[in-house]
């Protein structure tokens, strides 16, 4: 059987990846020494960016190759979306059919482990360290791209705003951005009349003509603009699944839901490369009886791709711990008072990483 849900739409593209925040449990009295940890359930949280594309027309689009050579340009108002890149990552929850209790013999020495904030389990008389996030979420804003925004009617010649037909104002708006692209020209050689006192200040007035001539030149051209989003869905996988439709992609909607027919459906398939043997139900049960000490699991693994319109979108082999099984570390490891053993495990999946003794 599997499931769908989906967490979140239409969210700013934000690079964010949550650090795993993690608690230490001791072993006392007070427990029995004993901790309770869970191990997880694989679930695969898929990321999905688009781009929605606004175009707008300028007044004097149908002057722009007469005037300034420029011949794609935007004739007319219209939106559209692009689809960008799909991401997997591999996401432990708490399973609660696998729930189990660490048990530590009475006068080992200081024995603790560290979990997640839900109950997985980290390490074992070890400190944990969580990847940390080292991406910025804010960008320095160029001082020429703000300078970009600057209001086309400040930078409009009188002349331009006293014509009476668009032919005469669209002349006169070219002659302004040939003017001031001569008024660069003539600082950047140094031949103009004023020069500015320093670099610093040539800068400036070289970023502000920059900005002057964007403005007028949109006037011709149009402008185009881009706002990135987000769409998030969450599966669990518990069998192989082939060409499931995970969500639809419209050029006019973006991301839509898998039942909307206007979009074109990409596809999911998961095909298991490792999987553990499937047991009967007194086979699993003695399996579970048998299992003694820490259990962790054993996970299997999978082909995943995403398509559509038959172009691979996301590849990639992936750990599911649904398709593994769980083994146990014996106890009589951990009895030792004067060098405990240190263990290390994979959270997200709950394998077993590493055994220090």
């Amino acid at each position: 059987m599997k499931y769908y849900f989906i967490i979140a739409s239409l969210l700013l593209t934000l690079p964010l990846v949550a650090q795993t925040k993690v608690v230490q449990k001791n072993a006392v009295k007070a427990n029995d020494f004993g901790i309770t940890y869970s191990l997880p359930r694989t679930t695969l949280a898929i990321h999905a960016e688009f781009t929605k594309v606004t175009c707008k027309a300028g007044p004097y689009y149908q002057y722009a190759e007469k005037y300034l050579n420029i011949k794609d340009v935007n004739t007319d108002d219209h939106v559209y979306y692009e689809f960008g890149k799909v991401t997997i990552q591999n996401k432990g929850v708490p399973n609660p059919d696998k729930t189990y209790i660490v048990s530590f013999k009475q006068g080992t020495s200081a024995p603790y482990c560290m979990l997640t904030e839900d109950g997985l389990l980290c390490t074992i008389n070890a400190p944990y360290e969580a990847a940390v996030d080292t991406s910025s979420n804010t960008s320095a804003k160029d001082s020429s791209k703000a300078m970009a925004n600057i209001n086309k009617s400040s930078v409009l010649p009188e002349e331009l705003l006293m014509a009476g037909s668009t032919t005469k104002q669209a002349e006169v708006a070219a002659k302004q951005i040939y003017h001031i692209r001569e008024s660069r020209l003539n600082i950047l050689t140094g031949d103009a009349d004023n020069l500015p006192p320093d670099g610093k200040a040539m800068e400036l007035v070289i970023q502000q003509l920059q900005a002057q001539e964007a403005a007028l030149t949109e006037l011709f051209t149009g402008t185009t603009t881009r706002e990135q989003f987000s769409s998030d869905f969450t599966v669990v996988p518990d069998s192989d699944l082939n060409n499931d439709i995970l969500f639809r992609f419209s050029k006019r909607l973006g991301i839509v839901a898998a039942d909307d027919l206007g979009g074109t459906p990409v596809y999911l398939n998961l095909k298991a490369t490792e999987k553990a043997p499937t047991l009967d139900p007194k086979e699993a049960e003695k399996k579970e009886k048998s299992l003694k000490g820490i259990i962790y699991n054993v996970p299997g693994k999978a082909n995943v791709t995403i398509t559509m319109d038959g172009k691979m979108l996301y590849a990639a082999e992936i750990q599911i711990t649904q398709f593994g099984s769980q083994e146990g570390l014996a106890p009589v490891m951990f009895e030792d008072k004067k060098a405990p053993v240190k263990v290390y495990f994979y959270p997200e999946t709950g394998a077993l990483k590493q055994i220090i003794q």
